[in-house]
């Protein structure tokens, strides 16, 4: 049982719950942050739900609730958000949404984590960017922006934080392999897809020890897209 403390925002949603599983499995302790309440998580796991990150003052509690469960807490892994196909006339536009559920969540969740991350000797945050967003698409706009800006957010981040025993990274995912994105493109090949399981651990990585000589990368992980 390793005595690092990890927080997973929107860990119950499909890649949170593939972290979380993964995370148990490697013997850390885990907080689990969603706005989602009555969701079951592994036995040992903090759930926090209820938590609307958009919030400043709703994340400044959540983790202060997960250092006061563990004692501490090493990684922060911004997963919470969400994604919205919507072309540019839409009569009802999504970009403030987008900003708010992508930008917004990682940011208000950082801060709040940053004072607690500091005094951990391998303090670790990772977000979650889009490969989709290094150049949109038709109907894209307003998700590829916001998390644009999830990139820009890392990159300030981790210049910022330099000096300091806390790394920034983001992973750019393609496609995740979803019963959701399954429906929704019906005849695509999902074997060329991302694995959550697999995502999952590369953020692993990034959230350890292990990844301290990286720090601002924004690291594509594409599957065979």
């Amino acid at each position: 049982m390793s005595d690092r403390v990890i927080a997973v925002t929107g860990g119950h949603g499909v890649l949170g719950r593939a972290v979380v599983e993964a995370a148990v499995a490697d013997g850390l302790r885990v907080a689990v942050i969603d706005h989602a309440t009555g969701r079951e998580t592994p036995e040992g796991v903090l759930e926090l739900g209820g938590v609307d990150l958009t919030d400043s003052g709703a994340a400044e509690r959540a983790m202060a609730a997960v250092v006061e469960r563990f004692g501490r807490l090493d990684a922060l892994l911004n997963i919470a958000g969400g994604f919205i196909w919507q072309t540019v006339d839409d009569a009802e536009p999504a970009w403030d949404r987008m900003f708010a559920l992508n930008v917004t969540t990682a940011l208000n969740a950082s801060r709040a984590a940053l004072p607690h991350l500091k005094r951990s000797d391998e303090g670790r945050i990772v977000n979650v960017g889009a490969n989709g967003a290094l150049k949109s698409a038709a109907g894209m706009g307003a998700y590829a922006a916001s998390k644009s800006g999830v990139h820009r957010l890392t990159e300030s981040l981790a210049e910022e934080l330099k000096t300091s025993s806390v790394t920034v990274n983001a992973v750019l995912p393609s496609i995740l392999d979803t019963e959701q994105n399954r429906k929704d493109m019906p005849d695509a090949d999902p074997s060329t897809w991302v694995q959550p399981s697999d995502l999952a651990r590369v953020m692993l990585f990034l959230a350890s020890p292990d990844s301290r000589a990286i720090t601002g990368a924004l690291l594509p992980v594409t599957g065979r897209v």
